[in-house]
């Protein structure tokens, strides 16, 4: 089931939730919704669940080219997972999952056995089938929130909606249910859309990433578009590790060891610490000279911060542990930084 958007705006007051927000869900795909906190990704996905509605004049909602704009929840046939789980603490697991079809009208009830059978089937696709007797607080985090997941595909949605479902756990949890989903969801093949502001999460596990700033949408892609190739300073700050940096210092320390593009009139140079090449200070060499501040080498890579002389701006810098150890650095050195890819943008740049 495709889902598309167009033109959606949202204000509460004075505040504008949304402005004008095109979107695209290809059918079967797992799109992640990425952006800070008041970016809008959770008010255009509670508007495409039906659990808000566009302002008035606003919008369009289809799924799979039939308008539901105007459609109440109860009829969109979505699936929805809230970050707090939101289950019955008084109903065991098994009672739980089949909430969503007990309370059907009669002629739409499924049988008590089709339902049992129904229950039973996702007690297994969800990895808990010997859970269904317990009651939540019986469950952890993480079985918790798969609970809640099954509860939402007992209904057999169209589409299924999450809202920053891993949120209330921990790390360690975290990883391991979001590996889990990516599978679950190659196994089930239903288009799903979920919220999240963790970076790692959304580049990890989506097919598509839609990221989200100030009500809008900045960049649609991959997870290695959206990593590669950002199309605004936002994106290219918003995800993963970025430095800064003055053009016209670089230019005049001769730094660039691959062109990064026509520097413009901006006048900043991005670029992650892992495309940043220490090398030994020798005087008359290209690169930014620069002082060793700190070094972290606990872990697979090694990271360093440094001061540039010229301007004593900070510089994060990203290497293995093999090029540290070759290169014998103590705080205090002085080196020489040469950048192997790095971007700049237009002062016009446009989304």
């Amino acid at each position: 089931m495709s889902i598309q958007a167009t033109q959606l705006s949202k204000t509460f007051g004075t505040y504008t939730a949304l402005a004008g927000v095109d979107l695209n869900v290809e059918r079967g795909k797992l799109v992640a919704l990425l952006g800070p906190s008041g970016s809008g990704k959770t008010t255009l996905l509670r508007i495409i669940a039906g659990l808000e509605y566009a302002d008035p004049g606003s919008g369009r909602i289809l799924f799979h080219g039939e308008d539901v704009t105007d459609e109440p929840a109860g009829k969109r046939k979505v699936g929805f997972v809230f970050q707090h789980y939101a289950l019955f603490r008084h109903m065991t697991v098994f009672e739980n999952i089949a909430f969503g079809l007990r309370v059907r009208k009669r002629r739409d009830r499924p049988s008590r056995s089709e339902i049992a059978d129904r229950v039973n089937r996702l007690l297994k696709l969800v990895q808990l089938e010997s859970h269904g007797s317990r009651y939540p607080h019986q469950l952890s985090g993480g079985q918790r929130q798969r609970i809640a997941l099954a509860r939402a595909l007992a209904v057999e949605p169209k589409v299924l909606l999450l809202d920053e479902p891993f949120g209330a756990l921990d790390a360690k949890v975290r990883k391991e249910l979001r590996r889990w989903l990516r599978q679950f969801h190659d196994e089930i093949n239903l288009t799903t859309v979920f919220v999240t502001h963790d970076q790692e999460e959304a580049l990890e596990i989506a097919d598509t990433v839609v990221i989200m700033n100030n009500a809008r949408i900045e960049q649609v892609g991959t997870p290695q578009e959206i990593y590669d190739r950002p199309a605004s300073p936002f994106v290219y700050q918003f995800i993963g590790n970025v430095n800064v940096l003055r053009a016209q210092a670089l230019a005049q320390a001769g730094a660039h060891a691959a062109n990064p593009g026509t520097l413009h009139a901006d006048g900043q140079v991005y670029v992650r610490p892992h495309d940043i090449e220490v090398t030994p200070h020798l005087p008359g060499a290209p690169g930014i000279a620069a002082v060793v501040r700190f070094i972290h080498a606990a872990g697979p890579a090694a990271r360093l911060t440094l001061e540039q002389v010229q301007n004593r701006e900070t510089v994060e810098v990203e290497t293995s542990r093999v090029t540290l150890a070759s290169l014998d650095l103590k705080v205090g050195d002085l080196v020489n930084l040469r950048l192997r890819q790095a971007h700049s943008f237009d002062d016009d740049y446009a989304i």
